[in-house]
């Protein structure tokens, strides 16, 4: 059995400010052909499809196009589908009837029955092969958080004493237990069973800029200890670079496209997996092509910067006769990051000026200035570094002389939590 395993489009994402449905729909067209070429049984999807919780009518025709078209082309391909942290599970969810008679299987959110176990039957979806044979099972986990990890029953035994049993974690391992145990008791011998998460695992690398904590609170990551030695293949979403945790099995196939400028340095793939009977036989990285060029200058004084600029200009890539007749959609973006030893009031106007005639897109200029403590002045805190809850827990101590409990320190969390997911809402 042959699986390809993508995550993280951000179907709908602006970058700084402006659209990219040019690169996103030339993505899902390579996939289509790449689909078409390696003829897999199983298209798996890990997460955030969308990049917002209220994505634009664009970027779902995007979505719903691909998968009509990837029906018409390959009828006996199964496609499985997953909501990330950027995405709303009920919209995921909302036209999941009519996608499986697509052969589509939608999941954005997990259930309970009335006596506190988890709803595992509708996470659970058979993948056949091209005879209709049931080869594997996918348990098909979608991003959880903490309201709905919280509502079932808890850990019972050795393994958590009462004070972590209402943790995020803890919640996450009782729903990793019970839907193992439910795939356990369906697959019969020779089938695999494959299990997709939206998750952070412990030792994964993450991208510079471009990732969004998915819990508040600093236990947003979860051991690859969850997925026992039987589940033949974990494909994972959520961190945009793609990386094997631990082992080869345990994988994040990473975003198909940069999302960030800090993502431009390395490779954005699929991954085709192929399996032989219960276990894993192969897997095989596929680059995807970048079908809009991204360039990062700098940081360094404006003079090299602007060098850098006239180089890139000259190279073969924007230096082509080819490339003088491109749409303005298909111009390489780029970020300049300029080094100064004072304010340049005239910065813009000097770089706009060494851009006219090229076409390329400036999205972002970064001014850099020289920091200059004054002597005996306390240390100044950096905001963005510290993070919200470090600042609450700094303010805390600083106004009762002691530091926050463990349930004030939950209260922040779960009032944190709730104002992420209104923002979300209302964009």
């Amino acid at each position: 059995m042959k699986l390809i395993h993508t995550a993280d489009w951000h179907l709908g994402q602006t970058f700084h400010g402006q659209e990219r449905h040019t690169e996103q729909r030339a993505f899902l067209d390579w996939l289509l052909a790449t689909l078409e070429t390696r003829r897999p049984d199983a298209l798996l999807i890990a997460g955030d499809i969308f990049d917002v919780v209220n994505p634009s009518l664009r970027a779902q025709e995007m979505l719903y196009d691909f998968i009509v078209e990837a029906h018409q082309r390959l009828p006996q391909l199964t496609i499985v589908m997953i909501a990330g942290n950027h995405d709303s599970g009920n919209r995921i969810e909302l036209p999941a009837p009519l996608m499986q008679r697509l052969n589509t299987h939608a999941l954005g959110r997990v259930s309970w029955l009335d006596d506190g176990r988890l709803d595992a039957e509708r996470l659970l979806v058979p993948l056949t092969d091209a005879d209709g044979e049931i080869r594997a099972w996918c348990l098909a986990l979608p991003f959880l958080r903490p309201a709905e990890v919280t509502g079932g029953s808890a850990p019972s035994g050795d393994e958590t004493d009462d004070a972590s049993r209402n943790t995020y974690v803890a919640g996450i391992t009782h729903v990793h237990q019970q839907l193992i145990d439910a795939a356990r008791e369906h697959r019969t011998p020779g089938q695999a069973l494959i299990a997709m998460s939206h998750a952070h695992l412990h030792g994964a690398a993450v991208s510079e800029a471009s990732e969004r904590p998915i819990v508040i609170g600093g236990e947003e990551s979860i051991p690859a200890s969850l997925f026992p030695a039987d589940i033949a293949y974990v494909a994972l979403g959520h961190l945009h670079r793609a990386q094997q945790v631990g082992e080869e099995r345990i994988r994040y196939s990473g975003s198909p496209l940069p999302l960030d400028f800090s993502e431009v340095t390395y490779p954005h793939q699929v991954v085709d997996v192929t399996l032989d009977g219960e276990a894993l036989r192969d897997v095989e990285s596929l680059a995807v092509p970048r079908p809009v060029a991204m360039h990062r200058l700098g940081p360094a004084p404006l003079d090299d910067v602007l060098a850098e600029l006239e180089a890139l200009a000259d190279t073969p890539e924007l230096a082509t006769d080819q490339t003088r007749d491109l749409p303005r959609e298909r111009w390489p973006w780029l970020e300049i990051r300029v080094e100064l030893d004072a304010p340049m009031p005239d910065l813009r106007a000097r770089v706009d000026a060494a851009l006219d005639g090229k076409q390329l897109r400036l999205l972002r200029l970064e001014r850099r200035l020289p920091r200059v403590a004054a002597e005996d002045a306390p240390a100044r805190i950096d905001l963005a570094a510290l993070g919200p809850r470090k600042l609450f827990e700094r303010t805390w101590q600083a106004r009762w002389g002691e530091p926050p409990a463990d349930d004030v320190l939950a209260d922040f969390d779960r009032l944190r939590q709730d104002v992420l997911d209104d923002e979300e809402t209302s964009t």
